[in-house]
């Protein structure tokens, strides 16, 4: 059994067990959230698509929180002298999804 749900604005397919990243979250390590925005469901070939959602919660477990791999940014305009250097690191959330029901 597979759901697509949104999480944070972005849409992920999860797996009941599954652990994935997803940015940062407003929750503390060990606390338990669920997720209403189930778009699709599939269970043994049956296919449940949401207009827009469907009566389906997502619950998972907060794993850590932590920083993506740096990110560089550069631009440069050639002969004019203009360097700029930048780097980014995204903040996620480690999930294990637990149920899907």
């Amino acid at each position: 059994m597979f759901a697509v749900v949104s999480i944070a604005g972005k849409q992920f397919k999860v797996t009941e067990g599954q652990e994935l990243y997803v940015h940062r979250l407003d929750a503390k390590e060990g606390d338990e959230v669920t997720f209403e925005d189930v778009l699709l469901t599939s269970q043994d070939g049956d296919v449940a698509v949401g207009a827009p959602q469907l009566d389906v919660n997502v619950s998972a477990t907060v794993l850590e929180h932590l920083k993506d791999d740096k990110v560089i940014v550069f631009k440069k305009k050639r002969r004019k002298g203009y360097r700029r250097k930048n780097g980014h690191r995204q903040q996620l959330t480690r999930l294990k999804i637990d149920k899907i029901a």
